[in-house]
């Protein structure tokens, strides 16, 4: 019975590990990544103005690096 556990917990866990090892772009789908429309920021201007917003709002958190701060109203 025992060893039925530990056999399956290894599958189970090469299973969990081997899942994340394909993630990522591949070198001919990086052209398409890098087109200005898949940017996050495709206006410099609007976002430098979106983050000083964001940094105003939330006083000490840093803007939207992180979650947390701010006065806690919400």
């Amino acid at each position: 019975m025992l060893r039925t556990i530990r056999t399956m917990a290894l599958v189970i866990t090469l299973a969990a590990v081997s899942a994340c090892a394909h993630v990522g772009a591949k070198p001919w789908q990086r052209d398409v990544l890098a087109r200005k429309s898949m940017q996050l920021a495709r206006e410099p201007a609007i976002m430098a103005f979106d983050e000083h917003t964001y940094f105003s709002k939330e006083a000490a958190s840093g803007g939207r690096s992180f979650d947390g701060g701010g006065c806690g109203c919400n």
